[in-house]
């Protein structure tokens, strides 16, 4: 039978004891290690996807980038993974979920490598998105080995294991990220979080080759090419100017090229449209869309991970560029963030929704921004001397109220959706997630960095009176320190101002015979000034996240009352024994 892009089977036919299309197979013997190989894939994809951004800046300053092509290095694994996630799945059903899985490993594998030998932003940036697709080829095959591999007895306990894995994933990402940057293992700095990869991606081909068992559907979709080269093509044309639109003043062909993008998904909607009439099998079924609750839910999901994706690029160059934390400092406080998350999930699906249906969720978006909003108050009221004990609280609530959302949202969504649709839909929604990431990446630089720009003139502010102390103090004449003062003022304003956050201009360089202690002085001052910068900056844009969690609160008004989780086999067993029942 066919399955989905995350496992879940299509109407085509699973039986009660893991058949496809009726006839009935043995238990794979080795099964469990070859959920062993599977998890190590998924922890792969899931660890890469958090991994990067304890690693922004050393990246930066290592390869000379500007800070828009760092932000293509996160953005371009989700713009990868999505392109290819649905495709990925039918690729499976058609020619083996063995060989497309392998496929997927051996290129996640080899992009890991590209990715860890770059030598400028450019090739890390291709090896990013090669890495994203080649997920979008091995991820859509995980669940659905595990769905045609074990039996329904056993299937509820393997899938909770699995959603376990992934949940450690994302805490040992920026965990792992934070220890391998700071260890410089070898002296590779930060491309050993690429590199840990190969031994991973090799081990899980030679025990794949010989331990998972080959399936496909006899009944799998066809490929709807042109609509995935169309979907892509407009999501890229919008994310494309909306990262590279500050670097280059934003001219006109910025905006032309948004204007292209919707020009390409109102064709891409038509193509759609027209596939459904006549070859069928298209890439997004558009009869979900009147259904209410999941084209409200989309909508809602679209717009929550827009705020998470922004938050969580952001929050990195806060802790690490502003308030000068380490890589392992910075992970470590993230993991602060996890903990909510998890425990927040946990409660969500085996306690709260199952009763309370989609007031969990939109309880957790207003935890979510509760706990963002204690964060943004936190950061502007402690400044440069806040710690992480002082965010541990506004973490945990803000992680919590993620957890509440994050866990069932995606059954909550399909409770109205046919079962004949589902597969799309799930597909659907994960596709939604990553460009809705992808775009929050790009808007956020977008806002975070023109609030830097104009609150430059507050960190000079706060930082001045200790500088001119330290002026008086070291006998500097009153005329030249309003010279230096006024040479401080310039570098604050253009260092706020760059592209790139890392970036030292020609005004903050020190001046050939200063003396030593002036130096000091001025690099101290131009610390603080920055961290100042920094916490202002990060608290508004938080307050812009907290807004977007508000607008998703209302968007799950459109939600069903009560979450109904899908039992996609329960349900082909119930349609079958009723065609055998004689009328």
């Amino acid at each position: 039978m066919a399955y989905d892009e995350r496992g879940h089977p299509d109407p085509a036919g699973q039986g009660p004891t893991g058949t496809e299309n009726g006839e009935t197979q043995e238990l794979a013997p080795r099964r469990w290690l070859a959920l062993v190989i599977l998890l190590g894939a998924g922890f792969m994809d899931m660890l890469d996807v958090t991994i990067v951004n304890v690693a922004v800046p050393s990246m930066l300053r290592d390869l000379e980038a500007e800070y828009s092509q760092i932000e293509w290095v996160v953005a371009g694994y989700v713009i990868g993974f999505a392109g290819l996630l649905v495709t990925g799945g039918r690729l499976g059903d058609i020619f083996g979920r063995k060989k497309i899985f392998l496929l997927g490993v051996v290129g996640f594998t080899a992009a890991s490598l590209f990715c860890g030998i770059a030598v400028n932003a450019e090739m890390l940036i291709a090896g990013r998105i090669a890495q994203g697709a080649m997920a979008g080829l091995m991820v859509p095959q995980v669940l659905a080995i595990i769905h045609v591999t074990f039996p329904p007895g056993e299937r509820g306990k393997v899938l909770g294991i699995w959603g376990s894995v992934l949940g450690f994933a994302s805490v040992a990402g920026v965990i792992v990220g934070g220890l391998l940057v700071e260890w410089d293992l070898f002296g590779l700095g930060w491309r050993a979080i690429f590199l840990i990869n190969l031994p991973v991606g090799l081990a899980a081909v030679v025990a794949g080759y010989f331990v998972v068992q080959e399936s496909r559907s006899l009944t799998a979709p066809k490929l709807d090419l042109v609509g995935m080269v169309l979907a892509v093509s407009g999501i890229a044309l919008m994310i494309y100017p909306l990262i590279k639109g500050r670097d280059h003043g934003w001219p006109a062909w910025t905006f032309a090229m948004m204007v292209g993008s919707l020009l390409v998904l109102g064709l891409f909607t038509a193509y759609e449209r027209r596939r459904t009439r006549t070859v069928g099998s298209p890439l997004v079924v558009l009869g979900l869309f009147r259904v209410q609750a999941f084209s409200t839910g989309m909508v809602a999901y679209l717009i929550f991970w827009i705020s998470l994706g922004g938050f969580f690029l952001v929050w990195t160059f806060y802790m690490q560029l502003g308030l000068g934390w380490t890589a392992l400092h910075a992970g470590m406080t993230a993991a602060i963030f996890a903990v909510g998350a998890g425990a927040g999930s946990g409660l969500s699906v085996e306690l709260l929704t199952p009763r309370f249906g989609r007031k969990v969720l939109m309880a957790g978006a207003l935890f979510n921004a509760a706990g963002f909003g204690w964060y943004a108050v936190a950061a502007n009221h402690h400044g440069p001397e806040i710690g992480t004990w002082d965010m541990a609280g506004p973490l945990v609530l803000a992680g919590f109220g993620f957890g509440l959302v994050i866990a069932p949202i995606v059954d909550v969504i399909l409770t109205g959706v046919d079962r004949h649709d589902a597969g799309s839909a799930s597909g659907l929604l994960n596709t939604t997630q990553q460009v809705g990431w992808a775009l929050g990446v790009a808007l956020v630089g977008v806002l975070f960095f023109h609030q830097l720009d104009q609150d430059s003139a507050r960190g000079v502010e706060k930082a001045t009176p200790a500088l001119t102390q330290q002026l008086t103090a070291a006998g500097v004449p009153a005329q030249e320190q309003s010279r230096i003062l006024d040479g401080f003022r310039a570098c604050v304003r253009e260092r706020s101002a760059a592209g790139d956050p890392t970036h030292v201009p020609e005004s903050c360089q020190p001046q050939p015979g200063a003396p030593a202690a002036l130096q000091e002085a001025m690099a101290s001052a131009g610390e603080e000034a920055t961290a100042h910068n920094f916490s202002r900056t990060f608290s508004i844009t938080l307050w812009y996240a907290v807004g977007i969690l508000v607008l998703v609160f209302i968007g799950m008004f459109g939600l069903p009352r009560k979450a109904r989780p899908r039992d996609f086999d329960a349900e082909v067993r119930s349609e079958r024994e009723s065609a055998q029942v004689p009328t």
